[in-house]
């Protein structure tokens, strides 16, 4: 069938209309699925890399820890963890996990961010610090994929909850240290606010959550030097939040992060 040359032109143009749709409706940004679970919708997130100066985040509400590079912020660190007390680390008798309350409760009764929301601790941190998160069908809660700009590693972590040991929520006050710091004394809310406080909580790369276990800063710190003084800067703000002292060896090593 011979067609005029403006029926030519009008099938050329709506072909070009259908591919451009094609394009617009591509996969740009689609996670793979988490799990054999129906997929559930994909958002994306504050996280997406802008992590936040622990300075401008006093109550850890927004995401990831920046790094801390001026001069002046560098002073402002340092005043903050000059007023960490200091005391000797007690022993670790009686410490237990769960007499911090069950793992990333919603029930933490001291008003700290994000409790009583109907959504754990843990996927409350995964939604804050992840970028195109994921979350399981029906939920706007339950977290099954994102992608994780680690500050602890300086990796980007594609994580999917079937393998969900990848990415694990550090204490960065370790528990075990509170409780030897006087957290022992404490009555069972404070010790529930302390483990679920997002101030205290950051989703990081799991094995090298696991190397730093419950040491202070004087035996470990990220391996990603650049953000080492944030680092010690968000442990100083959950000391002086909760009253809890840290060592002489850590204060110091803290101060040294921070150009002291």
């Amino acid at each position: 069938m011979r067609h005029s040359v403006g029926s030519r032109r009008v099938l050329l143009a709506s072909a070009a209309v259908v591919a451009t749709g094609i394009l617009i409706a591509g996969c740009k940004g689609v996670a793979p699925p988490a799990d054999s679970g129906p997929s559930g919708s994909a958002v994306s997130t504050a996280g997406n890399g802008r992590a936040v100066n622990p300075l401008d985040n006093p109550d850890g509400t927004k995401p990831g820890l920046a790094a801390i590079t001026s001069t002046a912020d560098m002073a402002k660190a340092r005043s903050l963890i000059e007023k960490v007390a200091t005391k000797g680390r007690g022993p670790k008798t009686g410490y237990e996990r769960d007499k911090f309350g069950y793992a990333w409760m919603d029930s933490a009764p001291g008003g700290i961010p994000f409790a009583h929301n109907g959504c754990d601790s843990r996927n409350d941190l995964l939604k804050r610090d992840g970028d195109s998160v994921r979350f399981r069908a029906g939920s706007d809660c339950v977290v099954t994929s994102m992608t994780l700009h680690d500050p602890y590693t300086g990796k980007t972590i594609e994580w999917i909850k079937s393998h969900a040991t990848a990415v694990q929520i550090d204490h960065v006050m370790p528990l075990s240290y509170d409780w030897q710091m006087g957290a022992s004394r404490w009555a069972k809310d404070k010790r529930e606010d302390i483990a679920n406080d997002p101030l205290n909580l950051i989703p990081v790369d799991g094995p090298t959550n696991g190397a730093k276990s419950d040491s202070g800063p004087a035996a470990w710190l990220p391996p990603n030097k650049q953000i080492r003084c944030s680092y010690v800067v968000r442990f100083a703000q959950v000391s002086l939040k909760y009253d809890l002292p840290v060592t002489v060896a850590d204060k110091r090593t803290m101060l040294t992060q921070c150009g002291g």
